[in-house]
């Protein structure tokens, strides 16, 4: 094992132990109470198989059979979500065949990010992930199952049934992917076409043309965002069946692995094969998917998606983890947004059964944990196939396939991970390097300031942007508005760069997981909603960002900075209103910090009790420190704003 992966390891357990200890202890007494179903009054049971007939409805009422919940968060607005349709109906099939029964319990929403990027909607993205996790409880809160079968792919919705379902930690789950859509137009032309239109060399038809055949049918994205980061991770923490991620719909071999995800679920609710979730999520299993994550520079989303699974996990991660990984992982995969190759060109050269194969050879993975398909991590080496028509697993492939895609270990496309933290005077913040050219990794320019994406795009239509710049988005955080992406800024950013100008992002909110070329810091924490520096910076401040040094600085004196004024409030609850933003409002008010997940859940550490213990009129918190605002200033700057 790598030195510096054990110290990491080491360290969250030991950061750990009160949080762990005490939620394994919950989930170890739920298993020693067995199947609350078995006592439940007789109206409640009968309740539960009212609507179950034969064979199913004698094992239920006799409750000698395991109880799978079927958890889904299938719709056919989001294609990668549509192919799910009929999984509920194979997987009842299978269970049943295995000899438990299976029960749609409950559905999740599903948004989709693609749909609502730039719009009103976008604003209750993050908090969707929080939504679906308590959906998902509903789901699992009815004391009768004994193991679940979780559907989902896309950005929040994976992080959420897996939040959920560790509630029920007792229960074994093992989460249902549907795969990737099959390679249309490729992702590069589709960022140049998007260019030309921000431009005003390309029409809206190019355009839609354009998005229409890189987005063309069933599945997800086929570029590296954060759901496919999500398929990535899951299954090397062992919570997908091995090479189960990447198959596309609509296969006999998609169909067969989903089948075979009901039997395998039975067989972990029984006897000695018995695998709870929360054993198999435990602190290592979450270091390998911060590993994978970092090999293969995946989404920045994940640097607050795992901070909130481990947290329901009882395991306590940080920022600090992330970056100390990064620094010895090496970057092994060229996907897009960081290469010209799409998740299937991925999949082809070796896929996730050679990248586990490397890392665990590096001594980068943890082998000895417990994964849905049995102990041990080796097993995620082997690739699924069919053998007239019986599934089956074989050796992965020993070399990549394609060394433009994905490499070994020892010849990486970097010597360190594609994530990386950088702090200073203005807070702490994620960058995304593993797609920036190393002559873009230092930028030092003046600021331009905006709080919304349409004051940045009216003031580059109107080239007032044309030349140096450190383009400054605040009041984007989850307690300013939900923290959408602003991954609209992305194709205007990229112009001014293709004109030689030196130009980087700095923001609060979050950019989406297919941001490319474009340095950017994003995530900044503490966030301008709750007094953080980024609220003070004015025009023309001269600001540096060193990826290399993991340095965030604007260039003003100490003093200066703090006298200055708070500007731009956050809206309040009567404007925050429209496309439902209304109705969450008190995820809004309890919502933490990036670097703490921006989870609503979770216990709170006495730094977080401190910023929630002081509020402004509007229910805003605010920060109460010498390196921050007074709550006074805030207050003053709060009723300014309205």
């Amino acid at each position: 094992m790598h030195p510096v992966v054990a110290e990491v390891t080491a360290r969250v357990v030991e950061r750990s132990a009160a949080t762990r200890g005490a939620y394994l202890e919950r989930t170890e007494a739920a298993h020693r109470e067995g199947p609350v179903r078995r006592g439940l009054a007789c109206s409640n049971l009968a309740h539960g198989f009212a609507a179950m007939d034969g064979v199913d409805r004698a094992a239920l009422r006799e409750a000698r059979a395991p109880g799978v919940a079927i958890v889904s968060s299938y719709n056919d607005l989001l294609s990668a979500h549509q192919p799910m349709q009929e999984y509920p109906a194979w997987l009842k099939k299978s269970v049943r065949e295995a000899g438990g029964v299976a029960q749609f319990a409950g559905g999740v929403p599903a948004m989709c990010d693609g749909i609502t990027q730039g719009r009103p909607g976008m604003e209750l993205s993050l908090f969707s992930r929080e939504v679906i996790a308590m959906a998902t409880a509903i789901a699992l809160s009815h004391d009768l199952f004994d193991a679940a079968l979780l559907l989902g792919v896309c950005d929040k919705i994976v992080p959420g049934l897996l939040a959920g379902a560790l509630s029920f930690g007792h229960l074994p789950a093992i989460l249902v992917p549907a795969g990737p859509m099959n390679s249309g137009l490729p992702n590069k032309e589709k960022a140049r076409v998007r260019q030309l239109y921000a431009e005003g060399l390309a029409t809206r038809e190019d355009l839609l043309d354009a998005e229409a055949a890189s987005y063309h049918s069933a599945g997800t994205c086929t570029f590296y965002g954060t759901a496919n980061s999500n398929q990535m991770v899951v299954e090397v923490m062992g919570l997908h069946l091995p090479g189960a991620s990447f198959v596309q719909p609509n296969s006999p071999l998609r169909r067969a692995l989903t089948e075979e995800a009901g039997r395998r679920v039975v067989s972990l609710s029984r006897g000695g094969s018995y695998t709870p979730i929360s054993r198999v999520l435990d602190e290592k299993a979450l270091i390998n998917g911060v590993i994978a994550l970092l090999a293969t520079g995946g989404s920045t989303n994940h640097t607050m998606h795992l901070v909130s699974i481990a947290a329901a996990a009882g395991i306590q991660m940080s920022w600090d983890d992330f970056s100390d990984l990064s620094a010895v992982v090496p970057l092994l995969a060229r996907v897009y947004p960081n290469g010209s190759a799409d998740i299937n060109h991925f999949h082809a050269a070796g896929g996730i059964q050679f990248l586990v194969g490397t890392l665990l050879d590096a001594g980068l993975l943890h082998e000895d944990v417990h994964t849905v398909a049995g102990f041990g991590l080796r097993r995620y080496t082997r690739e699924p196939i069919l053998t007239e028509g019986e599934l089956e697993w074989r050796d992965g492939p020993a070399h990549s396939l394609d060394e433009d895609v994905l490499r070994p270990a020892e010849r990486p496309f970097a010597p360190d991970g594609g994530l990386r933290m950088v702090s200073g005077n203005l807070g702490r913040a994620v960058t995304k390097v593993s797609a920036v050219a190393p002559e873009h990794r230092v930028v030092q320019a003046p600021a331009r300031v905006f709080t919304s994406q349409e004051g940045f795009t009216a003031a580059f239509e109107a080239g007032e942007l044309d030349r140096d710049v450190v383009v400054v988005v605040r009041r984007q955080g989850p307690q300013a508005n939900g923290m959408p992406e602003l991954h609209g800024l992305t194709p205007a950013l990229g112009v001014l760069m293709d004109r030689g100008h030196q130009v980087a992002l700095l923001t609060d909110g979050r950019m989406s997981g297919a941001s490319g070329k474009v340095p950017a810091a994003i995530q900044l924490t503490p966030e301008a909603a709750v007094g953080g520096p980024i609220g003070r910076v004015a025009d023309g401040d001269v600001i540096r960002l060193d990826a290399r040094a993991g340095t965030l600085d604007v260039l003003v004196g100490d003093e200066e900075l703090a006298r200055r004024d708070l500007v731009d409030a956050p809206p309040s609850e009567a404007s925050w209103t429209g496309t439902g933003r209304e109705l969450f409002g008190a995820l809004r008010r309890a919502v933490g910090p990036a670097d703490q997940g921006a989870s609503v859940f979770g216990a709170l550490t006495p730094e977080l009790d401190l910023l929630r213990g002081v509020r402004g009129p509007l229910g805003r918190p605010v920060l109460e420190t010498a390196a921050e605002a007074t709550s006074e200033t805030v207050l003053e700057t709060q009723e300014v704003g309205q």
